[in-house]
């Protein structure tokens, strides 16, 4: 077999391709793969059509302007991934606004010259979903998957077995994207519920909703998690701030009771890869934290702490 020359398009599978025991293999990274941090350095081969900082708003409108127009919100960079001569892609068909589709990656590799890739292409939308991934990723790569994914399962079961036989399930509102409001769906209700937590808005196995804000006043959770795509702890905390001063903000139970926390959804709930038993833990720890303490506090989450809205 030739020696394995990996692109990875998107941070998830970078991870998976890791986990695997091939970093060394990954010879070039989608602009947003930061994971694990020995990849950093290498060569970027997209980049996004739009300027991805700002407000979430703002983010908002210049992707749905260019989806509106019918153009992709990512690039791919031709000339380098023609350099790498790569012997695989992973890229994804879940998301177009996540990261570069099939069709774009499919496009750009008919016109390499040096190199023919296999394109392996990952559309999770449940857990058991990321876990056959794993496996069609090992087996593209020729190497097995079993004992990642057992090991993966067997920290997902220690949850299980505490939360299972629970009485109380509180409420749990997870917010994906803060201006518009959007629920999470995919994979994290299913985790809330493996976590012992009742998910509101978001369908198991279902794309992440819209969600009105008077709809989030009416069901008010016992829990709200902020969780928003791409965003690291201090940028979720800044996002957040102008919901706090909503006039049904301080009513809510979860306000009342403490029970609001931003998270780093960028390194964890966003990505359909190992870490999300990391965000399994998380979510364990701030539903339930009188069972579980797995030390993610400060790193991986926080309680949500607004700043007053200034007087004049």
């Amino acid at each position: 077999m030739n020696q394995l020359r990996i692109v990875s398009l998107i941070p998830s599978a970078t991870e998976i391709v890791a986990a695997l025991g091939l970093t060394d293999a990954i010879v070039g990274r989608s602009h947003e793969c930061d994971y694990p941090a020995e990849i950093q350095n290498l060569p970027v081969c997209t980049q996004p059509k739009f300027n991805p900082k700002g407000t979430s708003s703002e983010i908002h409108n210049r992707v749905t302007k260019l989806l509106q127009n019918a153009l992709s919100v990512y690039k791919v960079e031709i000339d380098t991934l023609e350099k790498l001569q790569p012997t695989h892609i992973i890229t994804q068909a879940q998301c177009e606004v996540c990261a570069c589709s099939l069709t774009e990656v499919e496009q750009a590799v008919s016109t390499l010259v040096n190199s023919q890739p296999e394109i392996i292409s990952l559309q999770p939308n449940l857990l058991a979903e990321i876990w056959t991934d794993i496996g069609r990723v090992a087996a593209a790569l020729g190497v097995d998957a079993q004992s990642t994914i057992a090991l993966l399962q067997s920290r997902i079961d220690v949850i299980i077995l505490k939360t299972e036989t629970l009485t109380v399930k509180p409420t749990v509102a997870c917010i994906e994207w803060i201006e518009p409001l959007m629920a999470a769906g995919n994979w994290i209700p299913e985790l809330v519920a493996m976590a012992g937590g009742d998910s509101l808005f978001g369908i198991i196995g279902e794309h992440s909703p819209w969600l009105q804000w008077e709809s989030l006043v009416e069901a008010n959770p016992d829990v709200i998690i902020f969780m928003p795509c791409g965003f690291d702890l201090n940028r979720t905390c800044t996002e957040a701030m102008p919901i706090a001063q909503y006039t049904e903000w301080q009513d809510l139970q979860a306000v009342k009771t403490g029970k609001v926390y931003i998270t780093d959804g960028n390194s964890y709930f966003n990505r359909p890869g190992p870490r999300l038993v990391d965000s399994l833990e998380i979510l364990a720890e701030i539903i339930h934290p009188e069972i579980f303490d797995f030390g993610y506090l400060g790193k991986g989450w926080q309680p949500f702490v607004p700043v007053p809205a200034a007087t004049h």
